[in-house]
C-alpha cells in the first residue's frame, strides 16, 4: 500500500460505520442518489487511494441477492464483478485493494500508482474517466445478456483516502458489507 499522508485531501470517512450514511457523501442518510461531489481543483488522476461507490439506477436490485450475509450474484452481478477486474487489468496503474458487488451498488477501493507504469507517455485517466469506462463496458455487457432495463445512477460517490485508519475502516466496511445488508436501507428497493 502506498504511503497515505495528511496532505491528501478529501471527505473524512474515519468514522465509517456499518450503515451507508458515510458512503453516500453529502446525501440524506441511506439514499443512493448521486450529486456532483468532486473536490474542486483536485487532480483525480494523481497517485492516491480512492473509495468509490457506484449505484444502480433508482436503487434497483439488478445484481443478485444477499442471503444469510452472503451475496449471490446473478448474471448481471457477475458481469459487474468481471468488469471491476477488467478495469484493473486494462489500466496497469490501477491497483485494486478491495471491492464488493451488492444487489444495487458496487464499492471499489483502488489506488492510482504511476510507479506501476514504465512509459511516461501513457496518459493516466481520472477517476471519473475510469468509472465512465467501468459503467459503459458493464452496461453494454449486461444489456447483451438480456437485461436491457439495467442502468447506472448518474455519477458516483468518491472519497480520497487520507489515513491508514480511514483505509482500514473502509476496507473493513467493504468486506463486511454483505453481513451488514440487513441493516442497510439500500435493501428497501427489493
Amino acid at each position: 500500500m502506498a504511503e497515505i499522508t495528511p496532505e491528501v485531501t478529501g471527505h473524512d470517512l474515519s468514522n465509517v460505520s456499518a450503515d451507508c450514511t458515510a458512503v453516500c457523501l453529502n446525501q440524506k442518510p441511506h439514499k443512493c442518489t448521486a450529486r456532483r461531489n468532486r473536490m474542486l481543483n483536485y487532480d483525480y488522476s494523481q497517485d492516491a487511494i480512492y473509495f468509490i461507490t457506484v449505484c444502480t439506477k433508482d436503487g434497483r436490485h439488478y445484481f443478485g441477492k444477499v442471503h444469510y450475509a452472503k451475496v449471490y450474484l446473478n448474471d448481471s452481478g457477475l458481469v459487474a464483478k468481471r468488469q471491476i477486474i477488467w478495469l484493473a487489468e486494462q489500466y496497469p496503474y490501477i491497483e485494486l485493494h478491495n471491492f464488493a458487488v451488492m444487489p444495487n451498488h458496487v464499492h471499489l477501493l483502488f489506488q492510482i500508482d504511476r510507479g506501476k507504469v514504465e512509459s511516461e507517455e501513457l496518459k493516466i485517466k481520472t477517476v471519473s474517466s475510469l468509472m465512465g469506462a467501468y459503467k459503459t463496458t458493464s452496461s453494454k455487457k449486461i444489456h447483451l445478456i438480456g437485461n436491457t432495463a439495467f442502468g447506472w445512477q448518474r455519477s458516483f460517490h468518491d472519497h480520497i483516502v487520507r489515513s491508514k485508519e480511514a483505509y482500514e475502516n473502509i476496507f473493513r466496511y467493504i468486506s463486511n458489507n454483505p453481513e451488514n445488508w440487513e441493516k442497510d436501507k439500500f435493501r428497501d428497493e427489493e
